[in-house]
């Protein structure tokens, strides 16, 4: 994400992010099991002003049956749920096309994807897998993997 240095506070400079953090169905399953590392992100993240995100595919994705669902509910209640809209799925569409991926295999990354090239840049991505994600969404954003 990018940082821009701002005021003083504590005799340390006080960190400013902005853009877009995105989870795919890993990062919000390391939210849901109060994952320390992935929770100081999204911390990061909201005291920097930066919006947290998963697409509405996430959720499905993400669903464990064997998770209470006050836990999950909590979990995302700490995003923001955007829509796939026709918009996003012909863009994930292009994604995989460009990337010469099929969607019978990459689709929910693909709409991971473009759910995070349509937010503000810069974008992170939060993801178990990096390669796939990479290779769809190129140097438009950073995947970091969690």
């Amino acid at each position: 994400m990018g940082v821009a240095l701002r005021g003083r506070r504590s005799g340390c400079r006080e960190r400013r992010v902005t853009g877009t953090l995105i989870l795919d169905s890993e990062g919000l399953t390391k939210v849901v099991g109060k994952d320390r590392d992935v929770l100081a992100q999204i911390d990061a993240a909201r005291r920097g002003g930066a919006n947290t995100v998963v697409s509405a595919m996430t959720l499905v994705e993400a669903r464990d049956p064997k998770v209470n669902q006050a836990r999950f509910d909590w979990a995302a209640s700490l995003v923001t749920v955007l829509p796939v809209t026709e918009e996003v799925a012909r863009a994930a569409s292009r994604l995989l096309f460009s990337a010469r991926l099929h969607g019978h295999r990459h689709a929910i990354d693909a709409v991971v994807a473009a759910t995070a090239l349509a937010s503000s840049a810069p974008r992170v991505i939060l993801t178990s897998d990096p390669d796939d994600l990479g290779r769809l969404c190129g140097p438009q954003a950073r995947v970091v993997q969690v």
